[in-house]
C-alpha cells in the first residue's frame, strides 16, 4: 500500500498510531464513547439522508441519494443487532432504521425503482437491508421473486465481491441464492489470498466488503473459512497501520469492523492499538472524516451542526466514515464482551 505521512491529530506525526505496541484494554476504554457520539452525530444529521422529491427521476444521482440512505439502514441495523436492548445506542440505531424505512415509503419507493430497473442490483440490495431487519413489502417481493429466478439475473456481470453482496441480499430476503458463495469467494482478492503487499485502497475496500457480505455484516462470523481467517489475522495489523499512516480513516474503520467479524477470539492487539487512534481522530461532535488531517478546532463560519454547534466537515465528506465508525465500534464491543457474540459453530460459505 502506498502511504503518505500525515500530521498527527493533535500536532506532529508522533501522535499518530501506536506503532508496534498496544495497551491491554485500550479499545474498551474508548469504544463506548466513540459509538455513542458517532450515533449521536448521525441522529442529529438524519435530515441530510432524506431523499429528494425527484428521487425516481432517472437523472437523479443514486450515489448521492439512495446510497447514503441504504448505508444508514444497513449499518444501523447491524448496530442495533450488536447492542443490548434498552441501551441508548440500541434505541437510536433502531430509530434511524425506521427513519430510513419511512423515507422509502415502507418499501413502496423501492418497488417503483425495481419496476423501472428490474435487473439493477441496488434496489434489491437496499430492500434486503430492511428485510434482514424484519421490514418487508409484499409487492416488492412479489415482483422480485420471478426476476431473481431468471437466467439474466444469475448471469449479471459484476465483480466477485459485488456478487457476494447480491448472494447475501438473496439470503436476507429468503430466496434461493443464484450461485454458490464459496465459488464466488475464491474469485475475490481476499479469497485468493493475494500477496499482502498488493493491498491498496481499491483492494482494501474490496476485501472489507467481501467479509461484510460473507458474514452478513458481521452477524455470522463463522462463515469465514479458516484459511481466510488466518490470513486476515496475520495481515490486518500491517494494513491498518498503513491506513493510519496515510490518514485513511474510513478504510481504517472498515478494517476494524473486519477484525471484529472474525470467528473465534477477537484480535485484541489490533483493536487495542488502533481504536485509541481512531478515537482521537473523531471530532467532539462525533463525526469522523473519510481521509486527511483531522480537524480539532472550530469549523469555518457558516458550517453548522446540530443545535448550532460547529460542524467541521461537509456532510458528504464524513457521513460514511462516521457510520462505519459506529458500525465497527458496535461490532468491536460485541466481540470484546463475553457472551454477547453469535454462535461459533463453523459454517461453510
Amino acid at each position: 500500500m502506498t502511504t503518505t505521512a500525515t500530521q498527527g491529530s493533535r500536532g506532529g506525526p508522533e501522535s499518530q498510531a501506536p506503532r508496534g505496541h498496544a495497551s491491554p484494554g485500550a479499545a474498551l476504554a474508548v469504544l463506548p464513547h466513540v459509538l455513542r457520539t458517532a450515533l449521536a452525530w448521525t441522529d442529529a444529521h438524519r435530515g441530510e439522508f432524506a431523499l429528494p422529491d425527484d428521487v425516481l427521476d432517472p437523472r437523479t444521482q443514486v450515489n448521492a441519494t439512495l446510497k447514503p440512505l441504504g448505508e444508514l439502514a444497513q449499518l444501523c441495523s447491524t448496530v442495533r443487532a450488536a447492542t443490548a436492548p434498552g441501551t441508548p445506542e440500541h434505541e437510536v440505531a433502531g430509530d434511524l432504521v425506521t427513519y430510513a424505512w419511512d423515507e422509502v415509503a415502507q418499501g413502496a419507493l423501492l418497488l417503483e425503482l425495481l419496476r423501472a430497473e428490474p435487473f439493477a442490483a441496488y434496489p434489491y440490495e437496499i430492500y434486503a437491508a430492511f428485510a434482514g431487519y424484519g421490514l418487508r413489502h409484499e409487492g416488492f417481493e412479489a415482483l422480485a421473486r420471478p426476476l431473481t429466478a431468471t437466467r439474466a439475473w444469475a448471469h449479471t456481470e459484476q465483480h466477485a465481491n459485488r456478487q457476494l453482496g447480491l448472494i447475501n441480499s438473496e439470503r436476507r430476503v429468503g430466496v434461493l441464492t443464484h450461485t454458490d458463495a464459496g465459488a464466488v469467494l475464491s474469485r475475490t482478492w481476499l479469497g485468493g489470498l493475494a500477496e499482502p503487499w498488493t493491498f491498496e485502497g481499491p483492494s482494501g475496500y474490496a476485501l472489507t466488503h467481501t467479509v461484510f457480505h460473507l458474514t452478513d455484516w458481521g452477524r455470522m462470523p463463522d462463515r469465514v473459512p479458516e484459511k481466510t481467517d488466518a490470513y486476515l489475522r496475520t495481515w490486518l495489523p500491517a494494513w491498518a497501520d498503513g491506513c493510519l499512516e496515510s490518514g485513511q480513516w474510513d478504510l481504517t474503520g472498515e478494517l476494524l469492523a473486519v477484525g471484529a467479524s472474525l470467528p473465534g477470539p477477537p484480535p485484541l492487539e489490533l483493536l487495542d492499538a488502533v481504536w485509541p487512534v481512531l478515537a482521537d481522530v473523531q471530532h467532539t461532535t462525533g463525526c469522523v472524516p473519510e481521509t486527511g488531517v483531522p480537524v480539532h478546532e472550530d469549523a469555518p463560519t457558516g458550517v453548522r451542526g446540530h443545535d448550532d454547534a460547529p460542524d467541521p466537515y461537509p456532510f458528504i465528506d464524513c457521513y460514511h466514515s462516521t457510520l462505519v465508525t459506529a458500525f465497527a465500534a458496535a461490532l468491536s464491543l460485541r466481540s470484546l464482551t463475553d457472551g454477547s457474540g453469535p454462535s461459533r459453530e463453523r459454517h461453510t460459505p
